[in-house]
């Protein structure tokens, strides 16, 4: 069947939130001083731990906190206040709920200043709506519909986008199908005439592709594995390595 509209995962699909991440991540931690580098030099100035290392502990904290709220075990500030109690701890500073909120926040502010679209994500949306007839398209997002919007709107997709469907209003995450066939029934197709692109291979593309949706895995690192490429095959899964590839594959 035709493909007529394109649903996009949000966060390292269209939006560069690792990049983000890192630069945020990176700019608050000097933003604090001396207490949260490794100690000091010869001179007196601060030794900062590698930049490399404590992005990737941030991220794992992220990963780790992040979907036991999406399980159910912490609110959505819950599991903000873990990951900034988890990042401190090896620099012997110890934070109460309000500290922690306080110190995420303050770290929010930096990864939002950071807010960038990934570089192929214009151009992929252009060459959609230049389709005959024009694709329509969507975001499907495991996150809070505020946080997400926001984002959204941060980056200058609002006008682009016809539906922002989020995990946190519609109360299930991908990939169960049940958000998938929400989302196409708000477009008024068939899964069959719609494709969903996301960074995962298991959440997004066989999440979408278990639906009835054709699923494309974004691998932009190129780091799948011979049993991913089977599994992705098996399900009728396409792998591409940049959204500049999407259009060509559809058509």
């Amino acid at each position: 069947m035709t493909i007529t509209v394109a649903l996009f995962d949000l966060d390292d699909t269209l939006f560069a939130h690792r990049a983000s991440v890192d630069l945020g991540i990176r700019n608050h931690r000097r933003s604090l001083g001396a207490a949260f580098a490794a100690g000091p030099s010869a001179d007196g100035s601060a030794v900062w731990p590698d930049d490399a290392s404590e992005s990737l502990r941030w991220t794992e904290l992220e990963e780790h906190h992040y979907h036991r709220y999406l399980n159910g075990e912490l609110t959505f500030e819950g599991q903000r206040q873990a990951r900034a109690r988890g990042f401190v701890e090896p620099y012997g500073v110890m934070l109460n709920d309000a500290e922690s909120s306080q110190w995420f926040d303050t770290y929010f502010e930096a990864y939002r200043a950071a807010w960038h679209l990934h570089d192929d994500a214009l151009a992929c949306l252009d060459a959609l709506e230049a389709r005959s007839p024009a694709t329509r398209l969507g975001i499907i997002t495991n996150g809070e519909l505020d946080f997400q919007t926001r984002k959204v709107e941060t980056v200058g997709l609002t006008h682009r986008i016809e539906h922002l469907v989020a995990s946190g209003e519609f109360g299930h995450t991908k990939p169960d199908p049940r958000i998938f066939h929400h989302t196409c029934e708000l477009f008024g197709v068939e899964p069959a005439n719609a494709v969903y692109i996301g960074d995962r291979l298991a959440t997004d593309a066989l999440g979408a592709a278990n639906a009835g949706l054709t699923g494309v895995w974004l691998d932009r690192e190129r780091s799948a594995t011979t049993e991913q490429l089977d599994e992705a095959r098996a399900a009728g899964v396409a792998v591409i390595h940049s959204l500049d590839e999407l259009v060509a594959l559809l058509d």
